[in-house]
């Protein structure tokens, strides 16, 4: 009789386990690993997020028009895993000061403008909200709507003088840019 509960136990946790790893499996298909990083002098600027895409989806817009993304709630800037930014050396967001050190990024839409955040707690899952009282930075930047459709989420990270990086957001007819500048 024990030996039969020991094997149903064991082809019980077996099945959870392989249900698990199709799970984290289909994820990660669904919306890859992305990566980028650049150097300008002493800073080195790289994010590490999941890459979602459209198919044929609306992604930002009011909830009531069906957005995957409504204006107003919180996005934590790609999928499945939190967002993560990290910076060498001390930089300026807008006109916010960051220290070195790894941070998760998040994004609260807006029709007119993207509230962007930076938040000292890198170790939570990016699908629940973080803890305000640990964000570090808040600053507003501007959107505008693409001619070109970008189908699958898409960071690039582009010095654009001797001291600043243009981190640029693209998704779906969505473009945002995050000023970045070396102090």
């Amino acid at each position: 009789m024990k030996k039969k509960i020991f094997i149903s136990v064991g082809l019980f946790l077996l099945m959870v386990v392989g249900v698990l790893a199709y799970l984290n499996n289909r994820n990660r298909t669904l919306s890859p690993p992305g990566e980028v990083s650049t150097e300008l002098g002493e800073l080195v600027v790289s994010v590490d997020y999941s890459r979602p895409s459209v198919r044929g989806r609306l992604i930002f817009g009011e909830e009531d028009e069906g957005a995957l993304q409504p204006y107003g709630e919180y996005w934590r800037l790609g999928a499945n895993e939190a967002t993560q930014i990290k910076f060498s050396k001390n930089v300026t967001l807008g006109e916010e000061v960051v220290e070195a050190g790894t941070y998760a990024i998040y994004a609260i839409p807006g029709k007119e403008s993207f509230n962007i955040f930076l938040n000292s707690d890198n170790n939570n899952w990016g699908y629940s909200e973080p803890d305000h009282t640990t964000d570090v930075v808040s600053i507003y930047v501007p959107h505008e709507r693409t001619l070109k459709s970008t189908e699958q989420f898409t960071i690039q990270l582009n010095p654009v003088s001797e001291s600043k990086i243009e981190m640029i957001c693209l998704f779906s007819n969505t473009k945002f840019t995050i000023p970045i500048e070396s102090i």
